[in-house]
């Protein structure tokens, strides 16, 4: 008989993941590297042997919860701009680029340790996060209300650059100044 990978997850069981994956980028968030297992699964409202079934390891919690991350803001860029002008789905979608920072920042030591045995949290971020903003370019770029010579990379070092400006708790409410900074650039006027 073939093998036809990995058979999809129970609604019970996809909701269980998706709830553990919640509940360690919080914990990561607010405790860091010290958060616990058990403390994890709680918050989750699962057993510790639920967490373990998912997730066999810490480190695999941790790559876990970072890769969802990554995907939740990606898969943002087509959802925000079903519901907004592409400009405004921009916009939006870098306040949620400096969310994913943050979270990013509260792991990074652990995202370290699995980097360090051998692993790579990192290795489809950039691709995918290239997509998600030439996805919101084009389409500023079609409607006409962003340029379209804009470089994707460009805009992500941008943002990187905003969020590592902003980063410190005193600094953050600065992060919207300066990424309204960046949208007045991104936007397209035409010359006469």
């Amino acid at each position: 008989m073939p093998d036809t990978g990995p058979r999809p997850l129970r609604a019970d069981a996809r909701r269980n993941r998706e709830r553990l994956l919640e509940a360690a980028v919080r914990a990561f968030a607010e405790e860091g590297t010290d958060a616990t297992l058990d403390a994890i699964a709680k918050d989750a409202g699962v057993g510790i042997g639920t967490l373990y079934r998912h997730f066999p390891t810490r480190e695999a919690l941790v790559e876990a919860a970072y890769r969802n991350e990554v995907a939740r803001l990606c898969d943002a860029a087509p959802d925000l701009l079903r519901t907004a002008p592409p400009d405004e789905a921009m916009r939006a979608w870098m306040d949620r680029f400096i969310d994913y920072m943050a979270a990013k920042r509260h792991m990074s030591d652990a995202l370290h340790a699995i980097i360090a045995s051998g692993g790579n949290p990192f290795s489809e971020s950039r691709a995918r996060m290239m997509t998600a903003t030439e996805t919101l370019l084009k389409a500023g770029a079609a409607a006409g209300t962003l340029r379209p010579d804009v470089d994707p990379m460009a805009v992500l070092t941008s943002l990187i650059g905003v969020s590592l400006a902003t980063r410190e708790p005193d600094r953050h409410d600065r992060a919207g100044s300066a990424l309204d900074l960046l949208m007045d650039g991104l936007r397209y006027r035409p010359t006469d």
